[in-house]
């Protein structure tokens, strides 16, 4: 049971970096973009194959996504939807920087081990400190 609350936590603490980094909220040495500019460019990189005006939307909704992907882990609000919706997400951002930057990366940066805990947080079914066991509650 501990180790799901752990997933749900790292997972959504992960993406709240994320979020944090676009908006600068991380120093500049510990920063991997630093500001909402920089980001913009490297979705750009990620994503060659769409128009620049699209960028910043797609940038956009991403970071609205994680955001409540991260509240969602936190809370446990249908928290086997919303981790097979994170593993989706992290893989798709993985095979991205594959195939934009090559390999090294997304192992670096363990993009493919956070998909992998997200599916993985998906097929455990005991709920634990989850807002889903409330509501399952209320309904029966």
């Amino acid at each position: 049971m501990y180790i799901k609350l752990f997933l749900r936590l790292t997972l959504a603490i992960g993406f709240l970096s994320a979020i944090a980094d676009r908006f600068g909220m991380w120093s500049q040495e510990k920063s991997a973009w630093g500001n909402w500019d920089n980001f913009l460019e490297y979705t750009q990189l990620l994503n060659p194959w769409f128009p620049d005006a699209v960028i910043n939307p797609i940038a956009i909704a991403v970071t609205i996504a994680e955001l409540l992907l991260a509240i969602f882990l936190i809370i446990g609000f249908k928290t086997t939807f919303v981790a097979k919706l994170s593993g989706v997400i992290l893989l798709t951002f993985a095979l991205a920087m594959t195939i934009s930057t090559g390999i090294k990366a997304p192992l670096d940066y363990s993009v493919f081990t956070a998909a992998a805990a997200a599916f993985g947080l998906s097929l455990i079914k005991e709920k634990f400190f989850e807002i889903d066991t409330l509501i399952h509650t209320e309904k029966q």
